[in-house]
Parts: structure tokens; C-alpha cells; sequence
């Protein structure tokens, strides 16, 4: 559970993207320097890693962020910032990736919790009897 000023949340999210054409580019130094950047980006933006795993041609992560914060611009902020500095810094990349992206558009996103739907159901369920449809008013 994380806290900020007015709220407490524990929003986490599995997040996987790949490369372009599923080139076999993270590797070595490279792969060291990407994971340097999404550490970086997340930090700025509050999210911190659960847990994270550079393969040579995907990368999957698994986060905890705030609620303010939406998981495409997460993504968008991760896989935006490692491409460019990627691509600058090393030569072979932009040899490769000639067109000035790393990564394939895209992304798969999981949300990931210790309740399940039917337990949110039954709690909800349980707080009166009387309801309508499925959205009740209770006091």
C-alpha cells in the first residue's frame, strides 16, 4: 500500500513491449543502459519497480503508480526516453533502426491485484439488500 497527500492506492501493472521486428538488440551494455533509463524515468514519475526483466528483444516490467497517472503515458514516457537516448548513443542501434524507432507500437498491459472481481462483488453486495440493478444506493 502507498500513500500520498489525500489518497492511499495500490495500483500495479505488468507491462511488456518489444522491439521493432523483434530484433535481438538488448544485450550487454545496451541492455544495462536501458534499464538505467527506465529506472531514471520511473523515479521522476513516483512509479516504482516491483519487478523487471531485459530479454534480448523484450522487456517486461511490473509497477506500482500512482493514481494520477495513466498507464499509456507511462509506457509513453518509458519506451519514448530509452529510444532516443538509446538511438544516440550507440551507433548500431541507429544503424539498424534507421527510422528512428526502437521499439514496435504497442504495448500489452495487465493489471495485477490480491482481490478479484468476485470479491469485490460479494463486498459490495453485502454492504445492504436494497439495490437496484447492479448499482445500489446504501444509506
Amino acid at each position: 500500500m502507498r500513500k500520498s497527500s489525500h489518497v492511499q492506492y495500490d495500483i500495479v501493472y505488468h507491462i511488456v513491449w518489444t522491439t521493432k521486428y523483434r530484433y535481438k538488440v538488448l544485450t550487454g551494455k545496451i541492455a544495462e543502459r536501458c534499464r538505467e533509463l527506465i529506472r531514471q524515468s520511473c523515479n521522476s514519475m513516483e512509479v516504482s519497480i516491483e519487478k523487471g526483466s531485459i530479454n534480448k528483444e523484450h522487456i517486461h516490467i511490473m509497477i506500482s503508480c500512482p493514481p494520477n497517472i495513466s498507464v499509456s503515458k507511462i509506457v509513453q514516457q518509458l519506451k519514448g526516453k530509452t529510444s532516443h537516448v538509446l538511438l544516440s548513443e550507440y551507433k548500431e542501434l541507429k544503424k539498424r533502426y534507421w527510422g528512428q524507432h526502437l521499439w514496435a507500437s504497442g504495448y500489452f498491459c495487465q493489471s495485477v491485484g490480491t482481490v478479484t472481481k468476485e470479491m469485490i462483488k460479494e463486498y459490495i453486495e453485502i454492504q445492504q439488500d436494497e439495490y437496484e440493478e447492479n448499482f445500489k444506493i446504501v444509506g
